[in-house]
Formats: C-alpha cells, sequence, structure tokens
C-alpha cells in the first residue's frame, strides 16, 4: 500500500486549491521502484500561463493574466511551441492531461462537458520525498488491503445490461469481420460530486495506492488520478519507454486464492494475447520514431500487484531518434495502444461506432514534460473526472478479443470502479 499522505505534502495542496483554480499534485507516494518516490506540487498564480483545447471547436486558449487567447488548433504543436520559448530553463515544469480526443486527426469525439487536454506552466514547483518503504507486496505474499474486492473473474454475479451486451456483440461482429484484432471496449458513469476535492482524492489514494496517482484542477475541470499504467517516459539519454497493461484480475481473500489469481493471469491465453497484441502495436509505435534497432522488449507479461487488481505488464522501449522531438514522440505513441486496441486508427474508428459517449480525458495521458525533453505521463485509468458544468464521471472497461466472455467482462469493468466509487462515498455496485 501507499505511505499516509505526509502533511507537508497535504498542506502545500490544501492552501494551493484556497487561493487558485490551477492546481495539481503529481503524487509519488505509491510509486514503485521503476517510477519515481516524489511528490510534485504546483499552483498557478493569475500570471501563470496554461492551456486548454477544445476538439470540437478546434482550437487551443492560452490563459494568462486574466486573458484568454486562441493560439492554434493542435494542442500538441502548441505545446512543443512553448516548451521551445522556454528551453534553456530548468526550472520550467508543464504539467497537465491529454484527452483521448487529443490527436484531430485520429476518430475520436470530442468530450463536450471540457477541455480535450489542459497544460499548466509552473515556474515554482515543490518536490517533496517519499521514503518507499511501504510498498504493495508481491502477489501471494499477502493479504490484499482491506476491502479489496474477492470474486473470481470467471464467476460474475451480475448479468450484463443490455446496452453493454449489444456493444459487446457489435464488437465481437468486427473481430469476427477482421477489422480489429483486439477492442478496448469502455463506458462512463456519471457519479456523485466531489465537494471536497482534496479529501476524495485522499480517499482514492488511500484505497487504490498507484504509481500515477495525482490531482490536477484547472478552471473547474478536475482530474483525480490512482493509474498504475505509464503511457511514455523519455529519459535525458532520450530513451523512450512504455509499459502496456493488457490482463487484469482482483485480489483474493487470502494468500492461497491471491496466488491462484495471479498465476491465472500469468499464464490464460486469452490474457497473454490480448497483452502480445499491445507489444506488437507499441512496438510499431516505438519504431517509427526511434533509431533502428534500439526498440526492444525488456520486460514481456509480468505479473505485478496492486492493493485491488493483479495486472499483466510488458515494457517496451527504444532511443529516439536524433530528429524526433519529445513531444512528436508523444504525438506518435498517443492514445496509449492498451487503450485503443490494435490496430488502432481501425480500433478507434470501431470504439467510435460501438460507445455510447465521448472518453473525454478517460484513456488520455497524464504527467509532465520539460524543455530540455525529458517526459513522464501515466495513462488516464482508474480516474475520476469532473466537468466544469459540476458533473463528475467515472470511465471503466477492457481489452476484448474473440475469446471474451460477456459476462465476465461486465464483471471486470465494475469490479474495476470499485474503488473509484468508493472515494465518492458511493455505494459498489
Amino acid at each position: 500500500m501507499s505511505e499516509p499522505a505526509a502533511a507537508p505534502v497535504v498542506d502545500a495542496v490544501r492552501a494551493g486549491l484556497a487561493r487558485s483554480d490551477r492546481v495539481f499534485w503529481l503524487d509519488g507516494g505509491g510509486a514503485r521502484g521503476w517510477s519515481g518516490r516524489r511528490s510534485l506540487v504546483g499552483v498557478l498564480g493569475d500570471d501563470d500561463v496554461s492551456l486548454s483545447y477544445d476538439a470540437g471547436r478546434r482550437e487551443v486558449t492560452r490563459h494568462a493574466g486574466g486573458a484568454d487567447e486562441v493560439v492554434g488548433d493542435d494542442v500538441f504543436t502548441v505545446l512543443e511551441s512553448e516548451l521551445a520559448r522556454d528551453a534553456g530553463d530548468p526550472g520550467v515544469h508543464w504539467v497537465g492531461c491529454l484527452g483521448y480526443a487529443a490527436r484531430p486527426d485520429l476518430p475520436a469525439r470530442p468530450w463536450g462537458r471540457g477541455p480535450d487536454a489542459v497544460w499548466l506552466r509552473c515556474t515554482d514547483v515543490r518536490f517533496f520525498r517519499h521514503d518507499g518503504s511501504r510498498q504493495a507486496r508481491p502477489a501471494g505474499g499477502a493479504r490484499p488491503a482491506a476491502g479489496a474486492r474477492p470474486a473470481e473473474p470467471v464467476e460474475p454475479v451480475e448479468t450484463p445490461p443490455p446496452w453493454y451486451a449489444a456493444a459487446f456483440a457489435r464488437v465481437q461482429e468486427q473481430l469476427r469481420a477482421g477489422n480489429s484484432y483486439e477492442v478496448n471496449l469502455t463506458y462512463r458513469e456519471q457519479v456523485p460530486g466531489a465537494d471536497d476535492l482534496l479529501g476524495a482524492y485522499l480517499r482514492l489514494r488511500a484505497a487504490n495506492p498507484a504509481p500515477y496517482a495525482g490531482l490536477l484542477t484547472h478552471r473547474g475541470t478536475h482530474l483525480l488520478s490512482s493509474s498504475p499504467e505509464r503511457f511514455a517516459t523519455i529519459d535525458a539519454d532520450r530513451w523512450l519507454e512504455t509499459r502496456p497493461i493488457k490482463g487484469t484480475t482482483p485480489r483474493g481473500a487470502d494468500a492461497v486464492t491471491d496466488a491462484r489469481l495471479a498465476e491465472r493471469l500469468a499464464t490464460d491465453p486469452k490474457f497473454r494475447a490480448e497483452n502480445l497484441m499491445i507489444v506488437d502495436l507499441l512496438r510499431h509505435d516505438l519504431a517509427s520514431v526511434c533509431d533502428v534497432g534500439t526498440v526492444s522488449v525488456p520486460h514481456l507479461m509480468e505479473v505485478e500487484s496492486y492493493a485491488a487488481v493483479h495486472q499483466l505488464v510488458s515494457t517496451v522501449r527504444g532511443r529516439l531518434r536524433e530528429e524526433v522531438g519529445t513531444v512528436a514522440a508523444l504525438r506518435a505513441l498517443f492514445p496509449a495502444g492498451s487503450m485503443t486496441g490494435a490496430p488502432k486508427r481501425r480500433t478507434m474508428e470501431v470504439v467510435d461506432a460501438v460507445e455510447q459517449d465521448a472518453r473525454g480525458l478517460y484513456a488520455g495521458a497524464f504527467g509532465w514534460v520539460c524543455a530540455d525533453g525529458r517526459a513522464d505521463l501515466g495513462v488516464v485509468i482508474r480516474s475520476l473526472l469532473g466537468a466544469p458544468d459540476g458533473s463528475w464521471w467515472l470511465g471503466t472497461g477492457g481489452g476484448i478479443t474473440v475469446r471474451s466472455d460477456v459476462a465476465e467482462e461486465w464483471a471486470e469493468t465494475r469490479w474495476k470502479a470499485e474503488r473509484l466509487l468508493g472515494a465518492l462515498g458511493a455505494p459498489p455496485s
């Protein structure tokens, strides 16, 4: 589990929320050895710069000094320009999120309820070190955290609703027609509002600690993240790494059951096929921006255990070509292949046809980018989203192949959502 939220971090965030509507906390309290163990907190003043992107209007707006100015039609292009302006200033951090529809050249519906991307330029980031002494234990080594659902995914207890069953059937038609090999089928549901933004986040981090956890608020748009999945990192030596998750089971109620679930995840042909298809997609994505011969898969289908779930995780990495910049590399990978399916563009067309509503910030990416070329972003899953109209939303879903069972897949979406609902005080479904 994560370490308790240290008072100085919480105090800094609380003070920031009291004086600004543009605040972030990138939380290192649920970190793993591969993700870093420090928190970043930033609070923007009136004269600080932020960006928002409306995919429906194709407008990127620059906010600073009380003025809002449309500065472009592509958030990646504008962010790249802003970073070039900050080149040579190591004190500048850009922190934000890219929604699922952030790339205008791909088939994804605009959110419509709020921005499809938000980025904050912070020149006064506060860093807080976490000791990393309370990391999640490996599979089978201990009883999972209190409240973890012990249900086996092979024995769903709830009949899928007709709308989900219909979407699942349409996905199966597309898979059998050869239009996709795997489709990440998701849905959104409106949930109770979080009147106390920080309090809701603290409950979320306690129940579902994760490496890509954090809080971001920008002019009425809120993201509360507890994501375990790395979208991409780019280090000082220009190595690009992504860690796709495909394959998930709940934790068991006791050590024996827990180990059995982890073993099933590691060996089940369906889970392994899901993961391998996305690894192949990401090898292709990285090959488009990396030096020939540098793309590799150093870790394939390893089980990682979290408070509520076991995940099947792979690692794909490569070294960026000299002429490829950080933002261009992130764009080439976006959105995460684990949240689309394979092949990416055709499967995104399938997703657009079968899902009832826009994904918004869900299935996007959340993290930081620096002018020196480094970056670290997670995939927006296991997250709660607040829209400027005051509504709150939860996204959930999973990868569908021809071997998938509709009842099992529906059950998986529900136990993925349970801890998020608990952070808002909502009863599990």
